[in-house]
């Protein structure tokens, strides 16, 4: 047995579900948030056996689409009277990060 820690964003993560429902993957969704982009993701947590592990992330790549979009970037510390123009930086986001995990024991009570 294995344990998937899928990293999404957040408009992915309805078809994620969705999608994991109809194929019969039990799973946990947290909320959480990125570090770079500072917007909100969700973290599934999977329990799936080996044998069914390709069909998972197969499912996890077509639910979770890459794309690009502009954000404005932090600015800098400035010192009074220093002037910042923020230009919007084009970045990919979406998709999905995965860690698979091996379970050494599984109960359910």
């Amino acid at each position: 047995m294995k344990m998937v820690m899928a990293i999404v964003q957040n408009d992915d993560s309805g078809a994620l579900a969705n999608a994991l429902r109809k194929k019969n993957f039990a799973s946990t969704l947290i909320s959480t948030t990125g570090g770079f982009l500072r917007e909100g993701n969700a973290t599934f947590m999977i329990g799936v056996e080996e044998a069914r592990m390709d069909e998972l992330l197969a499912l996890i790549r077509d639910s979770c689409v890459t794309r690009t979009q502009f954000v404005n970037p932090m600015p800098p510390v400035m010192e009074p009277g220093e002037l910042y123009l923020a230009q919007p930086v084009e970045v990919q986001v979406g998709g999905a990060t995965v860690f698979v995990l091996g379970i050494e024991r599984f109960e359910k009570f």
